[in-house]
């Protein structure tokens, strides 16, 4: 397996986030918990199997001062071995039903026989070396050396089974929930590694032992699905529309999950985060409350009591009892109206706020739908009835012309991105050639990436130098490329590892415009340089500063 970066360097990860080389897992985790500890909410830090990740939390942070504590703090850690540092855990069996689609393949590659492969993964106990990419999954080492060598797939699954179990680049996982995944599937369990619930959440812990074993005829192998929080609603919340149609997808998310990285979970949150955090700002809301976000159109609410409300992004068609009404502007609803968001004219997404917020049980502090792993209240059904929490004025009263985030669907649609960390897994060319491309957005995009296909025969090719890479630390608007050549840019529901290289990054202050990117935009990735996605963060959050114009009169009871 090939390292992610060298010992002892550090690399940028866009212009939120930066990776350390590290010896092995170990070393991984003791560098994560000290970092962790030394730079508190200004940063999520995130352990990969031989690297470390640190994002800044701050939408006006300053990657210099993140990296200044690092500087003090990777030395030894950054060179202990694992042996030094994991002692043996518990021993875990897991029975499971070796009817997987890629067995057969695994086979072939592996130079045995199906029932070899089943063979091999029982032989004995193997080790969980690192805990993430979604929820409770544990990458575990020690494959013999006929299953070590299987490579991950060419192209990921869009979405690969809860319970699956896989193989690939020398390890071997259970899948805890439904997610997109690049492994080798050989079979399935219904052993439950996961549960928002439960501290630790995680069932397997770094060092702790995996046997895996053949599940009788009569054994469960179907996981449980993953219940929901109980929730009570404040005594403050306030029911102020009934879902008449929800459209395409509306679902409630907020500022997002923070950090629990560590233990897999997506930090989810807007897609558009420009649109969501501007529609809160009419709203008169905090940063980061609640909101629905539309996908798609269609939406139809009725009011149930009054309220105040702002659809803001993708330039949409809002109707309120029919009449056409503006976009971008606070809207106050009364007991009985009809609002309904349409067709989108410069996007996929919209985001409707209510004054208040809008309220959803919370999964570790966070009201946010996670597509990944289906972690919040889920996409809304019709029947269902929006809450929202007790509001104060002042509220805003519009958004300024340009301030909203729209996009033009007959034109191409040009992101900035940062050189990725992982150059040396690209041929020379590559980021130009990257560059040099016109892409469409592939329709099984969703809110855990979108995926590229070359409007021509150019694809982002990977050079010779690598094999099989780490798994490491990634964040939204990471450019990760599979064997394929196909891009796939990371979208907030992503899986916090990921072991393909990366070979740009989306530049923050283009956030918005990735999220808005339906199936079937055309899009351009432009270099630029960390300077120059300096310049654009300050700049898009000065635009953001000025956006809302007025304050709306009211007057409290």
């Amino acid at each position: 397996m090939t390292p992610s970066i060298p010992v002892g360097e550090v690399r940028l990860l866009g212009d939120r986030a930066f990776l350390i080389g590290v010896a092995d897992a170990a070393a991984a985790r003791a560098l994560a918990g000290e970092l962790a500890t030394a730079l508190g909410d200004a940063a999520e830090v995130v352990s990969g199997a031989a690297s470390v990740m640190v994002l800044a939390t701050d939408a006006d942070h300053a990657l210099g001062s993140l990296l200044s504590v690092v500087e003090g703090r990777r030395g030894d850690p950054a060179r202990r071995h694992l042996s030094e540092a994991v002692a043996p855990g518990r021993l875990v069996t897991i029975p499971c039903r070796f009817d997987g689609p890629d067995l057969d393949d695994v086979a072939a590659l592996a130079g045995c026989s199906p029932d070899e492969v089943v063979a091999f993964l029982t032989a004995g106990p193997l080790t969980a070396s690192v805990v993430g990419f979604s929820p409770g999954f544990a990458y575990l080492a020690g494959l013999p050396v006929p299953l070590d060598r299987v490579p991950r797939r060419a192209r990921p699954r869009p979405i690969v089974p809860p319970g699956s179990v896989a193989v690939a680049n020398g390890h071997a996982a259970v899948y805890p929930t439904a997610s997109p995944g690049g492994w080798h599937l050989l079979g399935r369990t219904g052993f439950t590694l996961f549960s928002p619930e439960r501290p630790p959440y995680a069932v397997l812990a770094p060092g702790d032992r995996v046997q895996f074993t053949v599940a009788a005829v009569d054994e469960p192998i179907e996981p449980e699905p993953v219940t929901p929080p109980r929730w009570s609603l404040p005594s403050d919340a306030r029911a102020v529309f009934d879902v008449v149609a929800p459209g395409l997808r509306a679902v409630v998310q907020d500022g997002g999950r923070r950090a629990v990285a560590a233990v897999g979970v997506p930090g989810a949150g807007p897609a558009d985060p420009v649109s969501f955090e501007l529609a809160n700002r009419v709203s008169g809301n905090a940063a980061g409350a609640g909101a629905l976000e539309l996908t798609g159109g269609g939406a139809h609410l009725r009011c149930l009591r009054a309220c105040h409300v702002a659809v803001v992004g993708a330039a949409p068609d809002v109707r309120v009892d029919g009449t056409m009404v503006p976009a971008g502007q606070l809207l106050p609803m009364a007991m009985g109206q009809a609002l309904t968001v349409g067709r989108q004219h410069a996007g996929c997404r919209s985001y409707l706020s209510v004054a208040g917020g809008v309220l959803g049980p919370a999964w570790f502090g966070s009201s946010a739908t996670d597509e990944l792993t289906g972690l919040g209240a889920g996409p809304l059904v019709p029947g269902d009835v929006v809450q929202a929490g007790a509001w104060a004025p002042p509220l805003g009263d519009h958004l300024v012309a340009g301030g909203a985030t729209d996009i033009d669907p007959s034109s191409v649609v040009a992101l900035r991105v940062l050189p990725g960390p992982h150059a040396e897994q690209f041929e020379a060319e590559a980021l130009m050639g990257l560059a040099a491309s016109v892409f469409m957005v592939q329709p099984d995009s969703n809110r855990v990436g979108i995926r590229l296909r070359s409007e021509g025969a150019v694809t982002a090719r990977r050079g010779t130098s690598g094999g099989a890479l780490d798994s490491h630390g990634v964040v939204t608007g990471a450019v990760q490329v599979p064997p394929d050549g196909d891009p796939v840019i990371l979208l907030p529901d992503h899986a916090t590892l990921g072991g393909y290289p990366v070979l740009a990054v989306v530049v923050s202050a283009d956030l918005g415009l990735l999220g808005q990117c339906a199936p079937g935009t055309r899009l351009r990735l432009v270099p630029v340089t960390p300077d120059e996605a300096d310049d654009a963060r300050r700049s898009a959050r000065r635009e953001l500063a000025r956006a809302v114009a007025g304050t709306y009169p009211l007057a409290v009871d």
